[in-house]
């Protein structure tokens, strides 16, 4: 079974489409049976089985798909969802609050409401393709308009990288994509936010704590799930963060981290780092709320580490994330 923060996610489930009243009851419900205990309506008009579970993200999106016309074009977090992007799962930040549908009208005489949020941006066709049966923005079209949603400088970097680590796209494409869409909104802002994303973070709380390590801290940019080993080429640990120059390297520790057996490991491997003269600093979600205290914590395993003899060495990226430019 996929882990729950693997970038990639599992294949989509099956969908069930949304129909109409069918007088016959053949295709769909009778009009008397729509208002029944066996049928629930997903929006004016279109229904699906009372045991389809609507709250799915994918189901979700199907079903505002169906109200939206053939010339739309699902965008943004949806699109990448669909493209199997793990860390798109249409909540908000507080990871409960449903986030509405993005789509495009592309001429489609279609309203927002609770569910959808209706963009007016024409697609072009070299822009779209066809994933389960529904017509979806490409990887680089999507993630722009997913940081065109954000707005937030450091939060459009997060959702770079979420792509990338979902192998959707690259530093490399974005760039070039946004040098391509000069005329499109917030472009500056957009290209900002791709120099600053880190292409190897394997999720986005551990992409958070390295933005604070390079632009709080002012460290340098950090190596990103770089393998250690001891000078004799034993592996010793592939930390999240690793600053080769200050010899400290940096672990989000998720809520994973809490299992028992989980637990002893990364007391384990923390020993291991110190042993070879590396300092280890350990954040949790609540920490990367407050910078400035991520960023003292930083401050004093630095102090700590000139004290420790290096008897380590770098290896080669051991997790290719991102496609081949």
């Amino acid at each position: 079974m996929p882990h729950r923060w693997d970038p990639i996610s599992p294949p989509v489930p099956p969908l069930v489409v949304p129909v109409r009243i069918d007088p016959t009851g053949r295709d769909g419900p009778t009009a008397k049976q729509s208002r029944g205990p066996r049928w629930r309506r997903t929006s004016p008009g279109l229904f699906v089985p009372a045991t389809v579970d609507g709250a799915t993200v994918e189901q979700r999106i199907v079903e505002s798909h169906a109200r939206a016309g053939p010339r739309a074009v699902l965008t943004g977090w949806a699109s990448l969802r669909l493209q199997r992007a793990n860390f798109f799962d249409g909540l908000a930040r507080d990871g409960r609050t449903p986030l509405p549908v993005p789509i495009a009208a592309n001429g489609e005489r279609l309203a927002s409401d609770e569910h959808t949020a209706v963009v007016r941006d024409v697609i072009p066709d070299d822009e779209v393709v066809v994933l389960n049966g529904m017509r979806c923005t490409r990887p680089e079209r999507a993630l722009y308009d997913e940081m065109q949603r954000i707005g937030e400088l450091r939060e459009m970097a997060v959702a770079v990288g979420s792509a990338c680590a979902a192998r959707l796209t690259s530093v490399g494409r974005m760039r070039l994509y946004a040098a391509t869409r000069r005329w499109y909104r917030d472009v500056r802002l957009v290209k900002e936010a791709i120099e600053m994303a880190h292409e190897d973070c394997r999720s986005p709380q551990e992409h958070r704590f390295a933005l604070i390590w390079e632009h709080d801290a002012k460290w340098s940019r950090p190596l990103v799930n770089r393998p250690v080993y001891d000078v004799d080429g034993r592996f010793i640990a592939t930390p999240d963060l690793l600053d080769p120059e200050r010899g400290v390297v940096g672990e989000y520790a998720g809520a994973g981290h809490r299992d028992l057996d989980q637990h002893a490991a990364d007391i384990a491997r923390e020993a291991d780092l110190r042993d070879v003269g590396l300092e280890y600093v350990e954040v949790v979600g609540r920490d990367l709320r407050d910078p400035w205290r991520v960023v003292r914590r930083m401050q004093h395993a630095a102090a700590r580490a000139v004290h420790l003899e290096r008897r380590w060495v770098v290896g080669p990226a051991a997790w290719p994330l991102t496609p081949v430019e």
